[in-house]
């Protein structure tokens, strides 16, 4: 008897053991952390929020990428037949564009932190059944960038109605400035302009029912515009473009060529956000405030909104309870009022959390009175609507449509939406290669690098920042599947450089510096190479020490010249907010801006691939070691 006494408890021991291990297991990752991925909708993220994460929670393994602000990236993820990420975030938004990954969402309208916004705010993420899946982030304020101190020196007053805004336009261009301009060339800045001249109107009792039933349509119920608000923002749209003085040939202007007469006191009003108004002011002393988009009086005026971006979860989540109360936790700490602070990171936001104060600046001082009545409109934004704003309003702008043919085609687009990049397959793969980063970095990674150092002829390829947004899938791919690949907004420069000044790229994009500041916050933003082989050891967690440079298994020949194709973003490696490590001034002044007749880098990867047909096998490009 008590020797089956002691098998059974022998038993139960080993039992609980191997349930414990079980659990471990479910939620261990790196070193025994739980392991959280998390897609960024842009490299911003990775100023404050990244770095604020991992202190608040040393115990968990995060992995940060940077994708794309598109409901599609995600939805071509899933339909490829990978699962999305932990969390996910997305700027452009809107719940029609989102009905597709509901299923693989988990809903958090009864979470914790659901609780802390205000409940206005979150209704309008409310699907149908009640679910709500997306949570919004503080409110970005995009409308009318004023230079006051222009306005101040000519005696002009600053407007408080469209009146008073047009009268503006007119007595600065008497004295040979630009009234109002904007970077016309962009979707965004069509969507925005478009809206926010009628927004009363989008704001009515038959403007706000439109848009829940667009909101809730199905595939098999297209909802086209209404013939009650819609005629009307077209026919104020194209008063708009005349009351601005639009001009033929502006429709092409893009950032820089709007902003640069804007900097020099030749424009007195641009469309933008509070946050650039800030920065604007507080790196060039130029005193930039926020104004409304005006209404008839001032009791019309509306600030346009955007959330930084909404966050959502994986339903796969619920799978570990370990996993799921950690996400919880993450949530809670982002959504917090420090939390928030770090994504807008010292810009202009308001929150839609309560008890979360976050005081607006100086920027936003002429605006207090629609922020105290509440008439902050959240934008329309949907992936069909950007497209569509972009083609009907530049077709606006040539006079090629007026108000009337414009809703005409608003209307036949948006109940038959295609986008020309999405259709037609350019190649297929047929290899597949994971973007999780080993010891050996990424594959994907790699693939991208190799690809752009063969189409172009180069000897060896530095790409840094992130730069490969997802993984890379054996099949058919079309021209916006590739474009995916690579992250947003990098540049492309070449140039001939000696063995010894490749060495101190290397340097300079891997070893921290005397003054603390560090290039690599994360593994998977380590340099990618093609052509070149490098060996690191990390010291400290995070920290790194370039040690071996090699090509072809042989050590680099610092007397040696090399042709060396760049891939990345100077801004996320030298500016302050991001990781602070300038580039050398001498190595900077030899490349070559490759970028010719404003092409992107993604264009040039697009030219890379209908050379190669396919990406590229990877490569070893890293090795990390661990020492001190």
């Amino acid at each position: 008897m008590k020797t089956k006494r002691l098998i059974c408890l022998l038993l139960a021991v080993l039992m609980l053991a191997a349930l414990f291990t079980g659990c471990a297991g479910q939620k261990a990752g790196k070193d025994d952390k739980i392991s959280i991925t998390m897609y960024l909708w842009d490299r911003s993220m990775l100023k404050g929020l990244t770095p604020w994460l991992e202190e608040q929670f040393p115990d968990i393994d995060f992995t940060f990428v940077q994708s794309f602000n598109t409901m599609e990236y995600y939805k071509d993820l899933l339909a490829r037949g990978e699962e999305i990420p932990d969390i996910i975030t997305c700027r452009r938004f809107s719940l029609n564009d989102a009905a597709p990954l509901a299923e693989h969402l988990m809903d958090l309208s009864k979470s914790e932190v659901a609780g802390t916004f205000y409940s206005s705010y979150l209704e309008v993420n409310r699907e149908t059944g009640g679910a709500i899946r997306w949570l919004p982030m503080c409110a970005e304020v995009d409308c009318i960038m004023a230079n006051k101190d222009l306005f101040d020196q000519y005696g002009i007053a600053l407007p408080t109605n469209y009146t008073e805004f047009v009268a503006a336009i007119d007595a600065f261009e008497v004295v040979g400035i630009k009234g109002f301009q904007t970077d016309w060339s962009y979707d965004y800045s069509c969507l925005e302009t478009m809206q926010g001249c009628a927004i009363p109107e989008l704001m009515s009792l038959e403007g706000t029912q439109w848009r829940m039933e667009y909101e809730s349509e199905t595939a098999d119920a297209q909802v086209g515009l209404d013939d009650t608000v819609w005629p009307v923002v077209f026919a104020k749209y194209e008063q708009f473009l005349k009351d601005v003085r639009f001009q033929l040939g502006d429709e092409e202007l893009q950032f820089s060529a709007t902003m640069e007469p804007f900097f020099n006191g030749k424009t007195a009003m641009v469309r933008n956000t509070a946050a650039l108004a800030d920065n604007v002011t507080s790196e060039r002393g130029i005193n930039c405030v926020i104004l409304p988009y005006f209404g008839e009086t001032s009791e019309d005026n509306w600030l346009l909104t955007y959330p930084m971006c909404q966050l959502a979860v994986s339903n796969t989540v619920e799978k570990d309870e370990a996993k799921r109360e950690a996400v919880m936790e993450i949530l809670m700490a982002i959504f917090s009022e420090e939390g928030q602070k770090q994504v807008a990171f010292g810009t202009s936001v308001l929150s839609y959390n309560k008890e979360v104060n976050i005081t607006p600046t100086k920027a936003l001082q002429y605006v207090q009175d629609c922020i105290e009545s509440n008439h902050l409109y959240m934008r329309l934004a949907s992936t069909e609507v950007f497209a569509i704003s972009q083609d009907v309003g530049h077709k606006m702008m040539t006079g090629e449509y007026d108000a009337q043919a414009a809703y005409d085609a608003f209307n036949a687009q948006i109940t038959d939406y295609k986008d020309p990049d999405a259709v037609e397959v350019m190649f297929t793969q047929k290899n597949a290669y994971s973007n999780d980063f080993t010891e050996h970095g990424s594959q994907a990674a790699s693939a991208l690098v190799n690809t752009l150092c063969a189409a172009f002829d180069d000897q060896i390829a530095i790409a840094y920042s992130p730069v490969a947004s997802t993984s890379i899938y054996a099949g058919d791919y079309t021209l916006q599947q590739a474009k995916w690949i690579l992250t947003a907004r990098n540049s492309i420069y070449r140039g001939e450089y000696t063995g010894e000044e490749v060495r101190r790229f290397m340097d300079w994009l891997v070893n921290v510096k005397e003054d603390g500041s560090n290039p690599i916050h994360h593994r998977n933003l380590m340099p990618v190479t093609s052509g070149m082989e490098y060996t690191v050891t990390e010291y400290e967690r995070g920290k790194f020490r370039l040690e071996e440079i090699t090509i072809d298994g042989k050590k680099l020949d610092d007397s040696a010249t090399y042709t060396l194709l760049l891939v990345g973003a100077d801004t996320f490696l030298e500016h302050e907010t991001f990781c602070n490590c300038p580039m050398p001034a001498d190595l900077k002044e030899k490349r070559q801006d490759y970028l010719v007749d404003d092409f992107s880098s993604q264009e040039c990867m697009q030219e890379a691939l209908e050379k190669t047909r396919q990406f590229l096998e990877p490569t070893k490009y890293v090795t990390i070691l661990q020492g001190k």
